[in-house]
Parts: structure tokens; C-alpha cells; sequence
């Protein structure tokens, strides 16, 4: 078993924020924008661009005085304490796998879902925190533990790196018994590896960015990087079948995962060995995968990896509009020649990563007045039309040059420009930074959440207005001030349709209660989108917050199986988080 570097503790992150304490926007006086830190690549440069962006799309005027104050005392309920469960894990456990401190608790009692979880908890409340945490630390543990909350009847949540945006971590108001959160991140090892068959068995707290540097020393990587890999975990990853950015050529998470084992309160649901591919008739660790804490404990996972490859390359392409890019996708999905990953940006997103770039001066500044007269005047390209898809190819130096030429070609074909490899790479490695950006807007006032769907290549421009004309009715039909903002990226391509990531936005100023009242408003967008042949979810899994449209998804007979099974392996139903079908 092999010790890799520990997940970043609640210390170094911002806790009940996205990210990392040294990492963050923030206002200067002369209105420009800086991120803090150096993690990131927009980190230290000045933004003058920031700020009238969001003033124009969203039709207001910032104030820098007028900030939402967050609240620093947090009410945190006193714990529910089953003192027969305490005593016998007192008596079984070291003192330092458990813990009562209400920052622990409230860390525990959310995830990062804006308006039901991170809202609440900066400037307001949320209705219940868990009652104590457990820091597992081995299989053992796990299997000591559950039997003591089994007898003693207290209700088990596992919990990973906290990233959820989906309500799963929300406490449910029917849950009347002790509530124990427990953290999987001090199980992080790496177990063993066999480099000749490209196999690693992973315990499950290990986050994604741990994971890939351990691999990456070794000459290895596993691909499988979502938004959120820097604080995401594997055991997370499977409970909620998690995507990443580069599934074109490693896999969503089921495609990367050989054996999962499982903890429950019957015993250890897992293959004997992981299998290449095998006709075994039913595979249990099948229904493992979106479980989202209803069934039991994740601890590790045997993944597929890969060699790193000998060459990465970035690029990009310039469209006039987002009908001429989606054509280029469509066409782009039949060929061989597909990129570990392919994002396309409609033209509001696009002008949001022009806004976060630095001000430029100089023979720089020149360079960029010429290409983008050439691009707006020689070409007809319009400044309020044209969408972005950046490229990110991997390989061997021939695999990535056959890629990019090919590609290339086809975006020609469509009316694109070649944008080169400097704004594909910025394009890609914005998804990290820009995560923090709904934290910094929520202080003035600003309220935004993203949500995903999977659409069929038919339905595309269908659910795009669908999703754009109820947020504008509902937005005029509350007198909320300013516009709304809804933008959208096809970051996922598949043989029948792609995954679009919805970004949306509304000054909520003088609004009260505007967490619910947006909440009901996203809901509402939901509806829309699958009424018009969207899906519930395309990775960020069901939860708590869209559990009203699982009747849409699976029939009566599939929502009986999946109950009768969980009330056959966890009768007295120690892992009550309650999401998705069993939701309250």
C-alpha cells in the first residue's frame, strides 16, 4: 500500500466557498479584477474587462460598497447525540476518527449547490447539520462502523470532497435519528498498481488531482478529469457517475472503473477480481454507480490507466455562430479523428473569457487590434454572434498531428478560423479558475448556479430557447431587477446527442427570500428543458434537488426494483441520506 499526499484538509480550502482559501476575485479600486494566488493561470493579472461585462449582461451598476454580509457566527444545531452509539465507538475508536466541533459539523451538512446550500449558509441558514463526523481510515473501520449504527440504529452519510451540487448532502427533514457524516478522505492510499495490465486499485477518498500526480510520476494518468478534480473524489466520482472533460478518450467513469467494493450493512458487494470484460450475468457493482450514498460506503475502486502520452496540443476554432458550430460537432462526432476533448462556447461565454483576459500593451495589444479587425471586417465575423470549441488532443506526435489537421479542416469546412493553441489551452484551463467566480458575484448581490443535460442532436436548439424563454418570462413575471443571463457550452459529444452545461444569473438586489424564489426558478428551467427532450442530469447526478423528475426518467417497475433492493441489503435503513427516488 502505497501513501499518497492527503486530500487538502478543511483548513486550506474556503470550506463552505468553492476552492482554495489562496484562490479568489477580488474588486480593486480602480474596478479591475485580480485573482488571488498562483494556482491558476489568470492568478496575479489585472481584469479591467470583468466587471463591465457583468454590467452589461445582466443590465445593472456594481457598487463596491454595497457587498452582502456574510454572516460569521453560523448557526449550527447542538448534536443529536445516540449515546449508546457513542459510547460503543468511544470504546472501538481513537479519539481522533470522530468529532463534535461545529465547524466540522456544518462543513459535513452541505455541498456546493448555490441557492439550497451555499447561499443559506453564508447569509442565513441551513435547516440541519449533521450531528457528528467520522474520519474513516480502513476497510475495517468501515465494516466496525456500520455494524455500530446498525444495532444502535444512527443514519450513516458518506461523505467525499464535498463538491456536490445537487442537495445530496442536504440533511432530510423526515430523519429524526443521529446523523453521522463520514469523511472517506483520510482513505487515499494507493493500494497497488500492476503497470503490465494497466490496473490500479485506489482507495476512495484519493481526489482526482492527488491521483493523477501519483500516476504522473510513474509515467502514467487516468484521465478522467471533471471541473471539479482538484476536490472531487473517487468515491465520488462513482456514486454520482461522474463525466470528465477528456471521456472522448478515456471514458466516463464507468468506462474507467473495472471493480468497485461497497461496504453495506449485508457485507461487501464487489467482483472477486476485476474483470476485463466478462459475461458474468448480472453485475451487481452495476448499480453502484449513481448510488449517491443510498446503499453504503465506497472505499476503493480497481481503475484502468494509461501511459501518459507523448504529446499534448492545444487549439481552437472561431465560428460565426453557434448554428455553424453545432453543425461543425455534429459532423465532428462521425469522424475518427474526435479530441480527448471538445468544448463549444455560445457567444455569451465567449465574451466572458475575453473579459477575464489582462489588458494587453504593446506590440501585443497591435497584434490583437489586427486579428480582430480581420476577424470582425475581412471575414464578417459579428463581435455579439460568434462562438468558440477548443481542442485538446493527446497521443503520439503522429496520433495528435492526424487529429489537428483533420480538425482543422472541418472547422474550415463550417466557416470556422483557426484561433490557435494559446486560446485553446486558456479555454480549457479556465474551467478551474472560473468556479469562483459565483462566490465573488454573490457579494454584490448576484445569484448563479450552472446545470447540465444530456439532448439529443435533434433537440438542441429546442432546449437551448426553451431554457432561455422561461428564465426570461420568469425573471419579468417576479419584477426581478436588471436581465438575466443564461449561457451555454456543448462540453461532451456522443453518437446520439451531447451534454450541454447551462450557466445562468440574476441580480436579486431587494429580492427577499431570493434563494428560494431562484431555486423555484431553476427548478422551473428543469422542467423546461426536459419537456423539450432534455435529460434530468448529465453528471452531476439527482440528489435532493431533482428528485421530482425521476417519474419522468424511470418507469414504476424500475423506481420497485431499486427500492425493493435497497430495503433487502439496508433494512433498517442506515444510509438514509434519501436521495434521488427515495427522497422525501
Amino acid at each position: 500500500m502505497t501513501d499518497t499526499k492527503f486530500f487538502a484538509d478543511d483548513h486550506e480550502t474556503w470550506g463552505h466557498k468553492w476552492g482554495y482559501k489562496d484562490s479568489g476575485f477580488i474588486l480593486n479600486d480602480d474596478r479591475t479584477v485580480i485573482m488571488t494566488g498562483s494556482r491558476y493561470e489568470l492568478c496575479g493579472a489585472k481584469m479591467p474587462d470583468f466587471i463591465p461585462y457583468i454590467e452589461e449582461v445582466l443590465d445593472i451598476k456594481i457598487n463596491p460598497d454595497d457587498r452582502l454580509k456574510e454572516i460569521g457566527n453560523k448557526l449550527v444545531n447542538p448534536p443529536n447525540i445516540n449515546e449508546s452509539f457513542l459510547t460503543a465507538v468511544e470504546n472501538k475508536f481513537p479519539a481522533d476518527r470522530f468529532s463534535f466541533k461545529d465547524e466540522d459539523r456544518l462543513v459535513h451538512s452541505h455541498g456546493q449547490t448555490t441557492s439550497e446550500e451555499v447561499y443559506k449558509i453564508l447569509y442565513n441558514c441551513i435547516d440541519r447539520t449533521v450531528d457528528m463526523v467520522f474520519y474513516l481510515e480502513s476497510d475495517d473501520e468501515t465494516i466496525q462502523l456500520i455494524n455500530l449504527a446498525s444495532e444502535y440504529n444512527v443514519c450513516l452519510v458518506p461523505f467525499g470532497g464535498g463538491t456536490s451540487v445537487s442537495s445530496a448532502l442536504k440533511i432530510p427533514a423526515s430523519e429524526m435519528r443521529m446523523v453521522v457524516s463520514v469523511d472517506l478522505r483520510r482513505m487515499n492510499k494507493v493500494e497497488w498498481i500492476n503497470e503490465k495490465d494497466r490496473r490500479i486499485s485506489v482507495q476512495a477518498g484519493i481526489t482526482g488531482s492527488a491521483l493523477e500526480d501519483w500516476l504522473g510520476e510513474r509515467g502514467f494518468c487516468m484521465g478522467h478529469e471533471p471541473d471539479s478534480v482538484e476536490l472531487s473524489t473517487l468515491g465520488g466520482w462513482i456514486a454520482t457517475n461522474a463525466s470528465g472533460m477528456k471521456k472522448n478518450k478515456y471514458g466516463n467513469i464507468e468506462d474507467i472503473v473495472e471493480n468497485v467494493t461497497m461496504i453495506t450493512p449485508k457485507g461487501i458487494i464487489e467482483q472477486i477480481e476485476p474483470l476485463t470484460r466478462a459475461s458474468i450475468g448480472f453485475k451487481p457493482q452495476n448499480i453502484l454507480f449513481g448510488s449517491e450514498g443510498n446503499l453504503g460506503i465506497i472505499t476503493k475502486a480497481v481503475l484502468k490507466i494509461h501511459q501518459k502520452p507523448e504529446v499534448k496540443k492545444y487549439n481552437s476554432a472561431v465560428f460565426k455562430n453557434w448554428e455553424a458550430g453545432v453543425e461543425f460537432l455534429y459532423d465532428l462526432s462521425r469522424t475518427n479523428f474526435i479530441p480527448s476533448s471538445v468544448r463549444f462556447v455560445d457567444n455569451l461565454q465567449f465574451r466572458f473569457g475575453q473579459a477575464l483576459k489582462p489588458r494587453t500593451e504593446g506590440l501585443k495589444k497591435i497584434k490583437g487590434d489586427i486579428e480582430k479587425f480581420f476577424v470582425l471586417n475581412i471575414k464578417g465575423f459579428k463581435a455579439d454572434e460568434m462562438c468558440v470549441a477548443t481542442f485538446v488532443m493527446e497521443g503520439t506526435g503522429g496520433e495528435v498531428a492526424y487529429q489537428e489537421k483533420n480538425i482543422l479542416a472541418l472547422a474550415k469546412q463550417h466557416g470556422g478560423l483557426v484561433g490557435g493553441s494559446g486560446n485553446g489551452k486558456r479555454g480549457y484551463m479556465l474551467t478551474y479558475a472560473i468556479a469562483y467566480v459565483r462566490d465573488f458575484l454573490t457579494d454584490f448581490h448576484i445569484i448563479g448556479e450552472t446545470m447540465e443535460t444530456t439532448v439529443p442532436w435533434s433537440k438542441i436548439h429546442d432546449v437551448c430557447q426553451a431554457a432561455k424563454n422561461i428564465l426570461f418570462e420568469l425573471h419579468a413575471k417576479h419584477g426581478i431587477p436588471g436581465k438575466p443571463y443564461i449561457s451555454y457550452r456543448i462540453p461532451q459529444i456522443y453518437h446520439t446527442g451531447v451534454c450541454i452545461y447551462f450557466m445562468l444569473g440574476m441580480n436579486v438586489k431587494g429580492i427577499p427570500h431570493s434563494e428560494d424564489l431562484f431555486g423555484g426558478i431553476e427548478h422551473s428551467i428543469r422542467r423546461a428543458i426536459m419537456d423539450h427532450g432534455g435529460s434530468v442530469s448529465h453528471h452531476h447526478g439527482i440528489g435532493k434537488l431533482r428528485k421530482d423528475f425521476m417519474v419522468d426518467t424511470l418507469s414504476d417497475s424500475s423506481i420497485e426494483l431499486i427500492r425493493n433492493m435497497k430495503k433487502s441489503h439496508d433494512a433498517g435503513n442506515v444510509f438514509g441520506i434519501r436521495n434521488g427516488i427515495f427522497a422525501d
